[in-house]
């Protein structure tokens, strides 16, 4: 028997939502399950509304859909904003205390949606309140468990003889989700060991957390009426639940990455502090010691830092969101021009300007590929998701290093903000190559930017005997002095853009793009989309529907010849990207010579569900779409 469920847990932000969705999706992840998570939140720092959805299944999964199972609320907005997406036969468990409100109440309910919902309600004949809408979701056939949380407290407070509990509200968080276990007929054994992980350090604390767990488990089991339960299953064996900015962060502390500077902005920020709390503990060979993380003063002192680090013969890199990469785009001009390698891991968000700043986009894609004036050769590389990103990121560094150039590595913040389990990492798939970077030199007259055979010159670092070398954004000569002569920067020239015809030559076709199978009708895509794509082919497939996906991984040089010969037998071209202009179906019209027949885009600033593009392809599939399709759910 197929399980299959979305828990949604929602409240101000600051409250611990994601501390309660953590706990959750580490319990089902304990349980045997497979586990997808994803958060949303408001760009200020507290207050507004944020929610975390996790979807837990028995199967592999890689996306969240549309409609939720069971929903959590301890606040009213989350009541207001989410209620409609709780499916029939799904439950609701909210905080009874809350009955007495009015949208009006709400102040975080911003206009455009507040309108929006009136105009719900009362066609529905319902009051502007929370018992107006949640009679709309009983009346389509969910169940509501109202319940005190704040007499949860009370009463656990008498038993306990610790007044100070009435008060703590910060434990709703705890409260909604042992609820939800109690309700879901779950174990308590990965609650109470979850907990005392959390607060680990603080055991009075965690003792009081637990006893919380408890006796709100215990309240939940007496709600009847819940078809779903969640009992253990056979646990797939060196599996893990990981975050989105883990994955690249893991990746350049294994493949030996050791220098990173960076500029705080969200959601890159998450993967340097990541690499700032934590270290290698076992090292050798080519992965001494730990990465140094330093805070510059802003991005474009990241990226000349991150330079400085290169030049040494350090794996250097620095990673940043679309506003922060605009400002390292001239110095990418001057890595392209002294060929010297960097990564840069960069999290797309919605932009332009500050845009959205918490929110999801892949808005960015021409603007990696085109980055920095003049013409120099740049490698431009997107991961699927958070399992790709840990192999992706050495394979970056490997690509930097041998073909002596920037790298971006695109991640997003869809990536970033999620949660999932998956195989663990394997570093003994991890293989270090440096390039032609020397260790000593072996020549009276070495020349740093020498016209090879290969077009790849040997390439010194900063004290090796004998390997002096000069570096200068101006066009030079193999010694690296500056130089104006027409034949030389002819040449100079064809060396460093001629890397694009040895790098589509000798990355591996698996490593330039992933067929998934390939139908009359199949979808291109990139990025984050990727997981959204598979989850709805595998719901179309149970209705015997057969749909194609190619992934383009290596987006620059755009491998032509191969997506051509991957798409010979596809009829239907359909694009899937998170951005409005469709960016990868202008690569695509301008390397192939042929349009997507048809768009499915989505620009609002939230994830793709795998639902949206099931539906939007059954429409294709049946001739009732639009050329261009556009994705709208989430709050």
């Amino acid at each position: 028997m197929t399980t299959d469920i979305s828990w949604l847990i929602g409240g101000p932000q600051g409250s611990g939502v994601e501390s309660a969705a953590n706990v959750f999706s580490r319990v089902c992840a304990q349980l045997g399950y497979q586990v997808f998570g994803k958060r949303e939140f408001y760009s200020n720092i507290k207050g507004e509304h944020s929610y975390f959805t996790v979807r837990i299944a028995n199967k592999k999964i890689h996306s969240n859909v549309n409609d939720v199972t069971l929903m959590v609320s301890y606040d009213a907005e989350t009541i207001f904003r989410h209620a409609d997406e709780v499916m029939k036969g799904g439950a609701i468990i909210y905080d009874s205390d809350l009955d007495a409100l009015t949208t009006d109440d709400v102040h975080t309910l911003d206009s455009p949606f507040k309108n929006r919902l009136h105009e719900s309600l009362k066609s529905k004949n319902k009051p502007f309140t929370i018992p107006g809408i949640l009679e709309t979701a009983k009346e389509r056939g969910v169940n509501l468990y109202p319940i005190s949380f704040k007499s949860i407290l009370s009463k656990l407070a008498e038993e306990t003889q610790n007044p100070k509990l009435k008060g703590l509200i910060r434990m709703y968080n705890v409260i909604g989700v042992s609820l939800s276990l109690g309700l879901l007929k779950m174990e308590t054994q990965y609650l109470i060991e979850s907990i005392e992980s959390i607060f680990a350090k603080k055991p009075k604390v965690a003792e009081i957390n637990v006893q919380a767990a408890n006796y709100a488990y215990n309240q939940g089991t007496t709600f009847t009426g819940f078809d779903y339960s969640l009992p253990k299953v056979p646990k797939q064996p060196h599996t893990m639940l990981v975050q989105g900015y883990q994955g690249t962060a893991i990746g350049k502390m294994v493949c030996g990455c050791r220098f990173q500077p960076y500029y705080p902005i969200t959601p890159a920020s998450d993967e340097s502090v990541y690499l700032e709390s934590n270290e290698l503990l076992e090292v050798s060979g080519d992965r001494p010691g730990s990465t140094l993380v330093v805070q510059s003063e802003d991005e474009i002192c990241a990226i000349g830092m991150t330079l400085g680090g290169a030049v040494t013969g350090t794996r250097s890199a620095t990673c940043t969101s679309g506003p922060g990469f605009s400002l390292m785009a001239e110095m990418m001009g001057w890595s392209g021009i002294n060929e010297v390698p960097i990564v840069v891991t960069s999290y797309q968000r919605s932009g332009p300007s500050t845009g959205l700043p918490t929110r999801h986009g892949q808005d960015d894609l021409l603007f990696t590929i085109n980055a920095g004036h003049g013409e120099f050769p740049k490698i431009v590389y997107a991961s699927g998701d958070i399992e790709e990103s840990f192999y992706d990121t050495a394979r970056c560094f490997n690509y930097a290093d041998i073909y002596q150039l920037p790298v971006i590595h695109l991640m997003d913040k869809f990536l970033a903000s999620s949660v999932i389990t998956c195989p663990r990492f394997d570093s003994e798939k991890i293989e270090i190559n440096r390039g032609k970077l020397l260790n000593e030199i072996k020549t009276d007259d070495y020349k740093r930017f020498e016209l090879t055979p290969d077009g790849i010159s040997p390439r010194s670092k900063l004290g090796l005997e004998g390997g002096v070398f000069w570096n200068t954004g101006d066009e030079s000569d193999e010694y690296g002095h500056i130089t104006e002569d027409p034949i030389m920067r002819r040449k100079m020239m064809d060396k460093r853009l001629n890397k694009y015809e040895k790098i589509l030559k000798e990355i591996p076709d698996e490593e330039q793009a992933v067929s998934f199978g390939v139908h009359e009708h199949t979808v291109i895509s990139w990025g984050s989309a990727k997981g959204p794509i598979l989850d709805a082919i595998d719901m179309l497939k149970q209705e015997n529907i057969n749909v194609g996906f190619v992934q383009i991984k290596l987006l620059n040089p755009f491998p032509t010849d191969y997506v051509d010969f991957l798409l010979e037998k596809a009829k239907k071209i359909i694009d899937v990207e998170a951005n409005h202009t469709a960016q990868l179906g202008k690569l695509f019209a301008q390397h192939l010579h042929r349009d997507p027949d048809n768009y499915i885009l989505k620009y609002t600033g939230r994830a793709m569900t795998s639902t949206e593009v099931y539906d939007s392809l059954k429409k294709i599939i049946n001739g009732t779409a639009e050329k261009r399709e556009i994705l709208m759910h989430g709050a």
